[in-house]
């Protein structure tokens, strides 16, 4: 055996909530003095009480709540929140690129901090995405240790922009420049745009912006195929570049035509996210569930937030959905860009609320594209980020096409870490740990249940300072345990190659793969084993075990049971 059961702890049922830790951590016997005090906050050592929850839902009247109560507490002083807590909780999104496309730089990108791989279909072909979709499968079946790499497609969508130029264009103020929509044009003074309806959209006095405001051109007039504008902010502009006119949405579907090319390819090849451009309202959401419910393919569907259409409809457009990503440049691009931050805001807590994955997007390293250090307010925007609660946060050209991408991951993954260490402290950050849930109804649903286990078992792993440890065939329950984010890992253990996959994007999760035995025992003796074997835990540890969930595995469907165990050798 690779654990033992150390005493136990449950709760009954009464009018008001009941569940909570039996005992607090014990004070320390003598005061001391500073430097250790200070050496003992910064290990975050405690004293415990050890716990051991079985609850027995089954039987009973009206289903009340029947448990019993042993409780053998332990006091010991561990060092196992610098284990537990060490690990960044918040996830990080790579854009793929000629700068990180081959196997040498996706395996450092993954050994740095890399936890999904991002192809950005507005460039390279299906062959180049091909390749890269192989190269993470390999080092997904090459890794055993819980370093699992996700793979999201993110669309075109219906993206305005500028033809190609044979080189850059230096734009000046003041100087008239023009947008024709006449195929092959690129002049001193007039390039192409690949967008039949530009001419109809864009009016006279309108602000058109280039890449999301690096340049700014006023609308002086139009005829039958150009638009004729004066350059406000200059700049260099290059091939390609993404045009938006400011306040307004182009009037195109949302998934064009290229796009459903690509999420074929994505279908094809597995990806386990589609992230899809320019989503104005659900309809659009329904319409791709439709389609994948028809493919039989188990991909998840998260919107990118960056249409000024979309946020009227934002509540609709996460239910329908399994997430959702700030997509920052184009919001900032159609909306003012004050509104930006606390749009932010609003959706990270829109899907914190449904309990689905957010990613904070774009812009979030900008200078470490050329330059090796990022500046002061980049690394506040990461810390923002996460002390949001934000799921994942993303790095486009800074991995796909910069000259630093290692580093620029790395200072992602250092400036996270440090951020999270300050945040799980109910008292300093109740925002981002989600409260213990309550049931008052006599009737307890699947789903109620689930969430009930789920908070108290969170509360039960930060009062002992344990990792949390659940078996899931489906990856609610995992899912859930992310939502209320325990200060400490989660190492959900799957049979599902699927569910693991997509377990990657969430904060705080370890997903690893594993198969179930018939025996409970042998199959939590296994993967006490594999997380020692990667030195996630060390003999002498405690973890929460938690067998709870809509599916149940190993239990009557009638009782959930939330354990902590000690680590054997």
């Amino acid at each position: 055996m690779a654990a033992a059961e150390i005493g136990g702890f449950a709760a009954a049922r009464m009018a008001a909530p009941a569940l909570r830790p039996a005992a607090p951590p014990a004070p320390a016997a003598a005061a001391a003095p500073p430097q250790l005090r200070r050496a003992v906050a910064a290990r975050s050592l405690r004293t415990v009480a050890a716990e051991t929850v079985t609850a027995d839902l089954a039987g009973g009247t009206n289903g009340a709540l029947h448990a019993q109560m042993n409780s053998e507490a332990t006091t010991e002083i561990t060092s196992l929140a610098v284990t537990a807590n060490s690990r960044r909780k918040t996830k990080i999104v790579c854009t793929i690129g000629p700068s990180t496309n081959t196997r040498e730089m996706i395996w450092k990108l993954a050994e740095t901090g890399m936890n999904v791989a991002r192809l950005n279909m507005s460039h390279g072909d299906h062959q180049s995405h091909k390749k890269v979709i192989d190269l993470v499968k390999e080092y997904n079946a090459q890794n055993t240790d819980g370093n699992v790499i996700a793979i999201m497609l993110d669309t075109k969508g219906p993206e305005v922009r500028s033809g190609d130029v044979p080189e850059p264009i230096m734009l000046k103020e003041g100087q008239e420049f023009n947008f024709t929509i006449k195929r092959g044009v690129s002049t001193e003074d007039t390039v192409s745009v690949n967008y039949d309806d530009f001419i109809s959209d864009v009016e006279v006095g309108d602000i058109l912006l280039v890449d999301g405001g690096m340049m700014s051109l006023a609308v002086k007039a139009k005829s039958a195929d150009t638009v004729k504008c004066e350059v406000v902010d200059g700049g260099e502009l290059k091939s390609r570049r993404h045009l938006n006119v400011r306040g307004k949405s182009a009037t195109l579907p949302s998934i064009t035509e290229k796009d459903w090319e690509d999420i074929k390819f994505g279908v094809e090849n597995g990806v386990d996210f589609y992230a899809v451009s320019f989503v104005k309202d659900a309809k659009v959401i329904h319409e791709l569930k439709d389609y994948l419910k028809g493919a039989n393919a188990d991909i998840h569907v998260i919107p990118k937030i960056e249409s000024a259409d979309s946020i009227p409809n934002l509540q609709s457009i996460i239910a329908a959905s399994d997430g959702a990503m700030v997509a920052r440049g184009d919001l900032g691009a159609e909306l003012p860009i004050e509104d930006v931050p606390l749009l932010q805001a609003e959706i990270v807590q829109t899907c914190r609320s449904m309990e689905k994955p957010v990613i904070v997007a774009t812009n979030m390293l900008e200078s470490m594209i050329n330059h090796p250090t990022p500046t002061r307010a980049e690394v506040s925007d990461i810390a923002i980020a996460v002390r949001e609660g934000a799921d994942a946060i993303m790095l486009s050209g800074e991995t796909a096409h910069g000259k630093y991408p290692l580093k620029a991951v790395k200072v992602m993954h250092t400036v996270a870490l440090r951020t999270e260490s300050s945040l799980y402290n109910s008292t300093t950050s109740p925002g981002l740990i989600a409260p213990a849930q309550a049931l008052y109804s006599e009737e307890f649903s699947p789903s109620q249940l689930s969430k009930m286990f789920g908070s108290h078992s969170t509360m039960m792993a930060n009062t002992l300072r344990t990792p949390i440890i659940v078996f899931t065939q489906t990856g609610s329950m995992a899912v859930l345990l992310s939502h209320y984010r325990p200060s400490s890992t989660i190492f959900a253990f799957t049979n599902e190659e699927r569910v693991k996959q997509r377990l990657a994007l969430y904060q705080g999760v370890i997903p690893i793969h594993m198969q179930f035995s018939d025996d409970a025992e042998e199959t939590f003796s296994r993967a006490i084993s594999s997380l020692l074997k990667a030195q996630h835990v060390k003999k002498g540890d405690y973890v929460t075990l938690v067998q709870s969930g809509v599916t149940s595995i190993w239990r009557d469907e009638s009782t959930h049971h939330i354990q902590v165990r000690k680590v054997q050798g």
